[in-house]
């Protein structure tokens, strides 16, 4: 059992976290989230105190809960120049306010920082429209390079194959001989995947149209003096590793790449094969879980398919259930992630308390904090 606690404007509601249903718990650890929450109302996605945000509710969590890991997840950068048209002066002051935050959490706290930007964002080129297909065209808000279609005619498929825009396009049978192995579940998978040369980004139904986009980021930048890290799959393991002997804090710059980073870094694997992440859940849950994730909550997935109005987890987005194998679930001491990236801190962490911003398609709605129960019987305390 895992309890959600939302905040809006400072009126709270304790739930259960898969079902939604109230509940009438005041223990405690509950009113302890609940009073962080109520001393740092979410600015908003956009808004330029949202990453300060991050920081001050992470050393108040500290300070009230003591853990031993710390997962931040820094957005607000990523969500303003993906809309927006930013001058470099004001991105690059955006830039500096990050990295100012990130030195500020790490003098406060004494934590030992794992620094990984997820990727750089580029100018648009051009789009690939899919709007016209007889069948039916995926492309969530996260994902621009990557397109599911359902239901494809045969003159869907030749448009998508002779459009010079496009890299590759692949059936699912051809996606699941090519990267078995890795996962089981393939149900997700659309019934073709198409991927997008770099620089272009599929228009589907629905879906806001960004300024901005991902670059193809086969390496990402990572800072850490723990030694050696190769790829994002060995992050998890890298900070097992270190067993109790450190208080680490892994943190995660939405937005930014090898370009803009401002640290020392190593190059960082986030590609399996031919198959780059882009910044969302599944390469939030490589970096998590320690393994590659083409096929848990794959591009291209149509959610809308399998969604009902009795579904679990109405607060998850997409998530079905909550993922298994995590950082914060491996983890033996105390835990918690904070980030302005709404619905990825309490499902890809796995930690024992997470606050995230509670938004939906960059409108502000507070915030949720989740309780996640640690072991059977274990109550909270």
């Amino acid at each position: 059992m895992s309890i959600a606690i939302v905040d809006v404007n400072g009126w709270q509601n304790v739930l259960d976290l898969k079902s939604g249903k109230k509940r009438t718990e005041d223990t405690p650890l509950i009113r302890l989230v609940r009073q962080v929450l109520d001393r740092h109302p979410y600015p908003g996605d956009t808004d330029l105190r949202s990453n300060t945000w991050v920081t001050d509710t992470a050393l108040d969590m500290l300070e009230q809960y003591n853990p031993q890991l710390v997962f931040l997840s820094y957005a607000q950068q990523y969500f303003a120049a993906r809309y927006t048209r930013l001058p470099d002066i004001a991105w690059d002051a955006m830039i500096d306010e990050i990295f100012s935050e990130i030195e500020r959490f790490v003098r406060q706290s004494g934590f030992t920082p794992i620094i990984i930007g997820n990727g750089d964002m580029i100018t648009i080129e051009g789009w690939i429209d899919l709007t016209k297909l007889d069948g039916a065209a995926v492309c969530t808000s996260c994902s621009t390079r990557y397109a599911g279609l359902y239901n494809a005619s045969r003159r869907d498929l030749e448009y998508v194959h002779n459009l010079q825009q496009v890299e590759r396009v692949v059936s699912k049978a051809e996606f699941i001989r090519e990267f078995d192995g890795y996962q089981e579940d393939v149900r997700h998978l659309p019934e073709y995947l198409v991927v997008a040369k770099a620089g272009y980004c599929f228009k589907t139904p629905a879906v806001p149209q960004p300024v901005m986009m991902p670059a193809r980021n086969e390496v990402v930048p990572i800072y850490t003096e723990l030694g050696k890290i190769t790829d994002i799959t060995g992050i998890c393991e890298h900070i097992r590793s270190c067993g109790g002997n450190r208080k680490i804090a892994l943190i995660v710059l939405e937005g930014i790449g090898i370009k803009h980073f401002r640290l020392p870094y190593q190059e960082c694997d986030n590609r399996l094969k031919w198959f780059c992440y882009e910044p969302g859940v599944a390469q939030y849950l490589a970096i998590s879980c320690g393994k590659h994730q083409l096929f848990q909550y794959p591009a291209g997935y149509r959610q809308s398919v399998e969604a009902d109005i009795n579904t679990d987890y109405p607060f998850s987005g997409k998530f079905e259930e909550m993922p298994a194998g995590t950082l914060g679930e491996k983890f033996v001491g105390k835990s918690i992630a904070i980030g302005n990236r709404s619905m990825f801190m309490h499902t890809v962490a796995g930690v024992d308390i997470s606050i995230e911003c509670f938004a939906r398609n960059l409108n502000n709605l507070g915030c949720l904090a989740v309780i996640h129960k640690r072991k059977v019987g274990q109550r909270f305390l």
